[in-house]
């Protein structure tokens, strides 16, 4: 069922989207090469300890995993792309690295991840981050009241298509409330002027994500990560949006901390 938000319950979220924002900024600032995905974690689960906060991946246990993740973060790497159960892996100079993260705080979720390159960077990665951050941004300026579902769905493949990128729309955007992942779901496909009309208070995530030369997925045996099914690498970007009259509310916006 599609929920619509009060002015004042979207207030009520921007706790949590504030959040996750400066977590993911600390977390990216402070990931470098020599990093291990466990110590990411850790310090992701000490954050959310300190803020009273509850995360949203721990007990996770939806019907493609295969046991509750265990961890307050996905970290994947290179051609990880998704669900990156976090493990004891440290970071080499060239991994691309994927974070996704999402807490409650007061009842109220947001939904975020960011794609970066730890020590010396591949052109072609820095063009595959660039080109899911300019889906993301294409998308959420198309979160208008006077378009659908799918004109978001349009925005994220023609940014995505113009850069050559296949997409795979087995996982994409969806709504953010009280849980995690609630109707509608946004694929990163799709036609303009279809689907369900964007009205004032739907709260959604909106997630890009791109893999180099493919859009066919494998799974790892820890029953979570997924990977391309060729080795090329892959780019994940997401923010948390409310639809208003006035235009679209990035809810996990990282600006304010001086970052993209």
């Amino acid at each position: 069922m599609i929920e619509l938000r009060t002015p004042a319950e979207i207030e009520q979220m921007r706790p949590a989207g504030r959040f996750v924002a400066e977590v993911l900024t600390t977390l990216r600032d402070q990931t470098k090469v020599g990093t291990n995905l466990l110590d990411i974690d850790r310090h992701a689960h000490e954050m959310i300890r300190a803020a009273g906060a509850q995360s949203c991946y721990i007990d996770y246990h939806p019907s493609f995993g295969a046991s509750p993740f265990g961890k307050v973060i996905c970290t994947s790497v290179n051609d990880a792309v998704l669900h990156g159960l976090p493990h004891d892996y440290v970071l080499r100079d060239g991994d691309l690295v994927s974070l996704d993260f999402a807490v409650s705080i007061d009842g109220w979720v947001a939904d975020s991840a960011v794609s970066f390159v730890v020590g010396t960077p591949r052109d072609e990665d820095l063009r595959l981050i660039d080109t899911t951050q300019r889906a993301l941004a294409a998308a959420i300026a198309a979160a208008t009241t006077d378009h659908r579902i799918g004109d978001i769905s349009a925005a994220i493949a023609g940014v995505s298509h113009a850069g050559g990128y296949a997409i795979n729309t087995d996982f994409g955007g969806h709504g953010v409330g009280h849980v995690m992942h609630g109707d509608p779901h946004i694929p990163n496909d799709g036609k303009p002027g279809r689907g369900y009309p964007l009205r004032p208070g739907l709260v959604i995530a909106i997630e890009p994500w791109l893999l180099a030369t493919t859009d066919e997925l494998v799974t790892d045996p820890d029953g979570w990560t997924l990977r391309s099914v060729d080795g090329s690498r892959g780019s994940h970007s997401e923010h948390t949006i409310a639809i208003t009259a006035e235009g679209p509310i990035v809810l996990t916006d990282r600006s304010f901390l001086g970052v993209d």
